[in-house]
């Protein structure tokens, strides 16, 4: 099976030689979201709360353009420049996964982000995950 490019206007468009996912044999592989508004093209910075949001909706909506909901994840890699946000992103994040559908996941800090952010979200999802 070839490759399907997924984009969305509903997301941020990519800022480099990339693609917001790719769906191939039924497993979806999504490029890293940070807090673009995908309507102004501005970064999104109030809170880390707010920032956080705005990267799991640009998330949202990259599954969307894939037939594929918050459900069908199986793994996330989230990316964050100071541990001392863990709490307050993962909060927010909570609100997206319960104990019942929550994938694997880990949690990096690291010394920069794309556009100096402070979370970056990628994610896996499949297809039949969902019965």
């Amino acid at each position: 099976m070839a490759k399907k490019i997924i984009h969305t206007p509903n997301a941020p468009a990519p800022i480099g030689p990339y693609n917001q996912a790719v769906l191939i044999n039924g497993t979806l592989y999504t490029s890293g979201q940070i807090a673009i508004d995908p309507n102004t093209g501005d970064l999104v910075q109030d809170s880390i709360e707010i920032e956080t949001k705005q990267v799991m909706e640009n998330m949202k909506a990259v599954l969307a353009a894939a037939n594929m909901t918050f459900d069908h994840v199986v793994k996330t890699s989230i990316f964050i420049s100071d541990m001392n946000n863990f709490s307050k992103i993962n909060a927010v994040y909570s609100e997206y996964f319960n104990d019942d559908n929550a994938p694997a996941r880990e949690t990096v800090e690291v010394a920069n982000l794309p556009k100096f952010v402070n979370v970056e979200i990628s994610m896996i999802a499949i297809e039949n995950a969902v019965s």
